[in-house]
């Protein structure tokens, strides 16, 4: 089985918002919930949670990590705002 990528945000209180702190491979995503938990768990954290990073969908950069699919969705004018 292949891995996947998967970002990691959390929020200390309720009144936070979730921030990114951080990523874990998985195969999965119930063992990325576990990996993530174990990794992270140096907080006391309110919320967690996993998004598989293929299905984050980049609106307004065509660089870092997402760069592949963004030229790809909106097309290269779209996402410079041309």
């Amino acid at each position: 089985m292949e891995e996947a990528v998967y970002d990691v945000f959390a929020r200390k209180q309720r009144s936070e918002p979730l921030r990114h702190i951080g990523y874990v491979d998985a195969t999965d995503d119930a063992l990325a919930r576990v990996y993530a938990w174990k990794t992270y768990d140096e907080e006391n954290w309110f919320e967690m949670c996993v998004v598989r990073r293929s299905h984050i969908i980049p609106v307004n950069r065509i660089d870092g990590p997402y760069a592949a699919r963004a030229t790809g969705r909106l097309g290269r004018h779209a996402v410079e705002g041309r």
